[in-house]
């Protein structure tokens, strides 16, 4: 078969998968029952998957836009090459796991438009399906000498490690007979001792250079229940040890990690040759491949530190729009084709890189612009009157006005809102005292006429005057209409004007007026760019701004909008109801983005 064309940017890992499949180097793979059997590697048909990824997790809390970085990577490679991607859970630590997370783990590959089934197979695998197998490799290695189980203490055993310019110390238990590590490894399992008391450790070499291999632990007795297994096993293999193991039962070519692998890599190929030489692996052998994880400025996703967050309240859940979770991140408005296009922007390397939190955003913009539906909201109301409307168009008059729904796409219609006497207009778009160059509405002086703007989609009007309460905050802003001015119509041209600002009509939705909304004015959760840089503490730098919440008037089409449907409010930017509080009768937005970074970064 003939391998399928790929446009996609080049990077080192496609070079690799693309010299594997012209040398054939996982041709003669098979692919046969269920992952973890005896018989499972190495029989049946040939494997109907050019390559086979896989996207690992382990379910103790809530992906990250990092993970979605990893979940493109993984699923994008194999979709492009005729491969597969397994979803997999690397659930080996009891403790700290959660059927929560995997099924929050699941909806969010699904929603990034990624799924596990193929070629009439769902490839949905949980490590904890193989602790059968583990455990016969466990003791297979004990037998033949490559493994053995180790009383010291967790103090000794650190001690007797070493460090990166003095060689470890032997254990004093490092020589006992394979019978005798057999017997003591089978009490663990059964039960006998507790937590803490001893490990299964590998039998490699104490002197090594690279400190993984000072034979690392692959067993640990725990005593808690397990959500796939319930309490079962009372011992779990160490997260290195299964790693490679799980790969090779499920065929896995390219096994694709970031960084911090790297030095786990030699282990991983020690696992994997030594079952392989017992006759319990077969070859050819996965082999394990390292990228630059995603560090994205004001941003942490550290699962520790996300979670502190929101055991201690500082965000509202892990789905809170202010998080890098990948539900928050929806819950934010964030797109799944705007995280495939950013993780296709920031690429792949081998080392690690600091990439602009602009980037994400831009990647939303370009997304959102050709689909995003236009509204006008204003978020700050300050009334305007004008005066001469009666006069000018009748008393109780309401002029009708429309607008495109998408500027660009005359076919989707237009949005019908009503102007009258009294509308809504953003404070900032008056002031008492402008400053130079500023070109919107602003009271007459002894010698100039008032400021001229016009209201967007209406008429073009003067400023006459305004009114304050007695702590001198504006309450009302006064104004004249001037006819034979409204867009669209032959006279819309006749007064040149500068400034054009938004509006919502503050009649009755049910004659065009606007709808009180609540609007959830997001900002970056962090005000420093690496908040956790150097070890200092991350929650020092939280942003105070990060979430306002205003009482804002919308135009009445968006009052009928469905929960998660998203808009370019016009001069404001991106927002979507929120996915949860939004409902009928009480709308609420979630800003996503401005319509541009005003950052300066």
């Amino acid at each position: 078969m003939s391998a399928p064309e790929v446009t996609k940017p080049s990077n080192f890992l496609r070079a690799i998968i693309e010299r594997d499949l012209s040398a054939g180097t996982y041709a003669p793979r098979h692919w046969a029952g269920s992952p973890g059997d005896a018989t499972h590697q190495g029989s049946g048909a040939l494997d109907p998957a050019r390559i086979r990824t896989r996207f690992p997790p382990e379910p103790n809390g809530y992906l990250h836009v990092g993970h979605a970085k990893s979940i493109c990577l993984n699923f994008g490679l194999a979709r492009d090459y005729g491969g597969v991607c397994h979803m997999r859970f690397d659930d080996t630590n009891p403790e700290k796991e959660e059927q929560e997370y995997v099924d929050s783990i699941l909806d969010a590959v699904q929603w990034l438009g990624f799924g596990w089934e193929a070629n009439g197979t769902r490839h949905l695998y949980y490590a904890s399906n193989y602790f059968d197998f583990m455990y016969r490799a466990a003791e297979a290695l004990i037998e033949a000498g490559h493994a053995y189980v180790d009383e010291q203490t967790p103090e000794e055993m650190r001690a007797n490690r070493g460090d990166f310019g003095t060689p470890g110390t032997n254990s004093p238990f490092r020589d006992r007979s394979a019978e005798e590590n057999l017997q003591r490894f089978r009490e663990m399992r059964d039960g006998k001792h507790p937590d803490g008391a001893m490990v299964l450790r590998a039998k490699i070499d104490m002197a090594s250079p690279n400190i993984n291999l000072r034979d690392p632990a692959i067993y640990r007795i725990k005593h808690a229940t397990h959500h796939n297994t319930g309490d079962r096993w009372c011992i779990y293999p160490m997260y290195t040890y299964a790693h490679p193991i799980e790969d090779a039962l499920e065929n896995i070519t390219h096994s694709i990690c970031t960084l911090e692998f790297e030095d786990q890599r030699p282990f991983y190929d020690w696992v994997l040759e030594r079952l392989a030489d017992l006759g319990l692996l077969a070859r050819p052998l996965p082999r394990q491949y390292e990228f630059g994880r995603l560090n994205l400025t004001y941003v942490i996703t550290s699962k520790r530190k996300l979670k502190a967050l929101v055991d201690e309240r500082i965000v509202q859940g892990w789905d809170d729009p202010r998080m890098p979770t990948i539900v928050g991140l929806r819950r934010r408005g964030y797109t799944a084709e705007a995280l495939q296009l950013f993780a296709e922007r920031i690429g792949v390397a081998k080392d690690y890189s600091w990439i602009d939190y602009a980037t994400l955003e831009q990647s939303l913009r370009d997304d959102l612009d050709p689909k995003a539906p236009r509204g006008l909201a204003v978020l700050d109301p300050l009334k305007l009157v004008l005066e001469n409307w009666d006069e000018a168009l009748g008393a109780g008059h309401i002029e009708p006005c429309s607008a495109p729904v998408h500027p660009a796409q005359a076919e989707r219609g237009r949005r019908e809102f009503g102007l009258g006497r009294e509308v809504w207009i953003e404070r900032d778009d008056f002031m008492v005292e402008p400053p130079k160059g500023y070109h919107r509405l602003y009271p007459p002086k002894a010698d100039t006429a008032g400021g001229r703007v016009r209201l967007k989609y209406g008429y073009v009007i003067e400023c006459t005057g305004f009114e304050q309460d007695a702590d001198g905050r504006v309450t009302l802003v006064r104004a004249k209409l001037l006819p034979d001015t409204k867009s669209g119509t032959p006279g819309a041209d006749s007064v040149k004007v500068k400034g054009v600002i938004g509006w919502v009509g503050a009649q009755p939705a049910e004659q065009g007026g606007g709808v009180a909304a609540e609007v959830r004015l997001y900002d970056r959760l962090f005000t420093e760019a690496q908040p956790d840089a150097g070890g200092r503490d991350f929650k020092a730098s939280l942003n105070p701004d990060s979430l306002r919440v205003v009482q804002a008037m919308v135009e009445p089409s968006l009052a009928a909008a469905a929960a998660d449907q998203r808009f370019q409010f016009e001069r404001h930017g991106y927002f979507v109801t929120d996915r949860v509080d939004h409902a009928p009768g009480r709308p609420v937005f979630n800003r996503i983005t401005g319509l541009k970074d005003s950052r300066g970064r």
